[in-house]
């Protein structure tokens, strides 16, 4: 089964001034490893960039750009989007059958929004999903700490079994294990 992988909003904007996201510097450096390991094994990797018009995210801006510490290469893919959801008003639904793409390993920020919503939209659509469970982040919020809202998200994602395919949680060290 064709993978990708998919890096959610890892942008300048959501990294690099403090407070920074949870455990960000080990997240990216995963995120690294996940784009590293999909490289060797062929996998194509798309970046999705979340804008939004006159904002310090809007399309072309500083803050709208990949993370300086992404590895990013000339057969990247890259999709901008304007809402949590990956695939809506995007491009990336006719990538993904450009390139034959039948399953998504998943990483990024914010787990309890763009990362949610893009896995559960994409099981939705009949992609079975591994979400990197050590390669996606958010920032500390009032009701819970960045670290509760990525345990949450890995422990009850994986649960969701209605949409007929598979949604796992897998460090990046197990990934390619399992695939």
């Amino acid at each position: 089964m064709k993978s990708a992988v998919l890096v959610i909003d890892v942008q300048s904007i959501l990294f690099d001034p403090e407070p920074q996201p949870f455990e960000s510097q080990v997240v990216l450096k995963k995120i690294n490893e996940v784009i590293r390991l999909a490289r060797a094994k062929s996998v194509p990797v798309i970046f999705i960039q979340h804008e939004q018009p006159k904002t310090v995210i809007e399309h072309g801006s500083e803050g709208w750009a990949i993370q300086s510490s992404l590895v990013t290469k000339s057969g990247d893919h890259f999709v901008r989007k304007t809402t949590p959801d990956s695939f809506l008003d995007t491009t990336l639904q006719s990538l993904l059958k450009k390139l034959e793409v039948e399953s998504l390993v998943v990483c990024g920020y914010a787990s309890e929004f763009c990362v949610d919503t893009t896995v559960r939209r994409a099981a939705g659509l009949g992609y079975p999903v591994t979400l990197v469970s050590d390669a996606h982040t958010t920032h500390d919020k009032p009701h819970a700490s960045g670290a509760q809202i990525r345990a949450h998200h890995n422990a009850t994602l994986p649960n969701i079994s209605s949409f007929g395919v598979t949604i796992s949680a897998v460090e990046v060290g197990k990934l390619w294990a399992q695939n």
